[in-house]
């Protein structure tokens, strides 16, 4: 038996699913680095494929406390992702030439990764399974609804009807709220709902700590101690439980 089996089997029926966004549904990193490269090959000429992969890890996983800071109401989503670049870009040595030249880039590199949205492969035959179990399912996402709306839609996820973002109840993972209003949202009760999302202790630890079944969706294999984007101290304790595709949670119910 499986560690999901055994967990699942502990915890008793599950009447609804909910899940994370980046990431999670949607396969971010991809859109990211290709928007990424897009946007900056005229900056960086000549770019290995090392350097363009350190490049897209710095802005994609090693200056996330900008994007902590839009969160805590700091910075616009548009300020953060110019620090972001501006950051990965002076790591090779490159300064852009003013505020213009930073909101080209920003603008040229939102369409690609826009354009390039997609869901991950397990996404839509998981969706089938709980709709054929007649199980309700949303999403809860660390940003504001109608950007993660049109997300949604554009990686064809339209069947998504329930959605919680920042802006919903005005906090942000871990924070309960925003969990509980995805909870109340699909009538169920907290105890009988899993939360699915790719970051350990924000996804999986939070949504434990606020009275749901969380699950850690490490597709990459990745240690626990790589995936600490806040302090344990934060969100509480809860061990959770860890799949590497959504379909290793089937069958539901």
């Amino acid at each position: 038996m499986s560690e999901f089996e055994v967990f699942q089997q502990d915890a008793g029926r599950v009447t609804g699913v909910l899940l994370d966004i980046d990431d999670t549904l949607v396969d971010l990193e991809f859109a990211m680095t290709t928007g990424l490269r897009s946007a900056s090959e005229h900056l960086l000429p000549g770019l290995d494929a090392a350097g363009w992969q350190r490049f897209s890890r710095i802005f994609t996983h090693e200056t996330t406390h900008f994007y902590d800071r839009y969160l805590a109401g700091e910075l616009s989503f548009q300020e953060q992702r110019i620090l972001r670049g501006r950051t990965a870009l002076a790591h090779f040595g490159v300064h852009m030439p003013g505020e213009d030249a930073e909101l080209a880039w920003v603008s040229h590199y939102a369409s690609i990764q826009e354009a390039h949205v997609r869901p991950f492969a397990d996404v839509h035959p998981f969706l089938d399974a709980l709709d054929a179990a007649g199980i309700p399912y949303g999403a809860v996402s660390n940003n504001v609804h109608s950007y993660q709306r049109a997300k949604l839609d554009r990686a064809g996820l339209q069947r998504i009807a329930v959605l919680v973002g920042t802006d919903t109840v005005g906090v942000a993972k871990p924070d309960p709220a925003i969990f509980l209003e995805g909870v109340r949202l699909l009538g169920g009760s907290p105890a009988e709902t899993l939360y699915v999302g790719d970051n350990r202790l924000i996804d999986c630890v939070g949504s434990t700590a606020a009275g749901l079944r969380g699950v850690w969706l490490n597709r990459s294999g990745n240690s626990p101690d790589s995936n600490t984007r806040v302090n344990e101290e934060t969100v509480g304790h809860g061990d959770g439980s860890t799949v590497s595709s959504l379909l290793d949670l089937l069958p539901l119910g």
